[in-house]
């Protein structure tokens, strides 16, 4: 009977599934991808520090350089205050003023050089830190690669010897409903289910009185109308 063939087809078929999603879950595989994710993080946050870096470089000497000329321009009021005293207390009271606000705005300037010369030295031992811990996830990584690819290696001609005789036992099944079968499987795994009980083993719903005749007497392909599995009558 064609159903016997088709549940014998899945039963390979799901076989070479089922290795080959456990290929994609094996432990050297998930440490694999999280190194690299890992890496790639580190990559990210490296790229991120420098552009802060190089943002804040530019940002301090501008300071520097403003600083350099407030001070020259302190200097200046200064000489002048000294070499031409104010004549009266108004002229005094407004040199005095300008004295002040260019200190208040150097001491700012100075305040904030300070902070951002901190800052440099936070980021400068975070990318060391970086350049430590990729630096050992790297080698990790690496030779945990060739652990992987030599079992890569194995598990790839293994798959390829069972996906081999998943296609011989395909040739057993008629194209038609073969093709139903792979219609199925797109949306529903796996796409044969064995009629237990006037139950569909796929998804446990009870089946109508008709739909039980109809697999009874064999006269065509069944499907489950809550999962859309074909329905199996193992005849147990």
């Amino acid at each position: 009977m064609q159903l016997d063939t088709l549940w014998k087809f899945m039963q390979v078929d799901m076989e070479a599934d089922g290795f080959e999603n456990r290929m994609r879950q094996s432990a050297n595989r998930q440490k694999l991808i999280k190194q690299r994710d890992f890496l790639k993080d580190q990559q990210a946050n490296m790229k991120k520090l420098e552009n802060d870096v190089a943002v804040m470089q530019d940002r301090l000497e501008a300071l520097e350089d403003e600083a350099a000329r407030l001070e020259k321009e302190l200097e200046g009021l200064t000489k002048t205050f000294e070499e031409n005293p104010p004549a009266n207390a108004e002229d005094a009271q407004k040199q005095a003023e300008g004295v002040a606000k260019l200190l208040d705005t150097l001491q700012r300037y100075e305040s904030e050089l300070a902070k951002m010369r901190k800052d440099a030295d936070t980021k400068d031992r975070q990318q060391k830190e970086i350049r430590v811990r990729a630096a050992k996830t790297k080698m990790e990584f690496d030779q945990l690669k060739v652990e992987y690819d030599k079992e890569f290696k194995a598990d790839t001609a293994k798959l390829q010897e069972m996906r081999a005789h998943t296609e011989q036992e395909s040739k057993q099944v008629e194209p038609q409903l073969l093709a139903k079968y792979r219609s199925i499987k797109q949306h529903c795994t796996p796409p044969m289910a064995k009629l237990i009980n006037g139950q569909c083993s796929g998804c446990f719903m009870s089946l109508p009185s008709a739909t039980l005749l109809d697999i009874k007497n064999g006269d065509r392909i069944v499907e489950c109308d809550n999962c859309g599995r074909i329905l199996y009558d193992a005849g147990e």
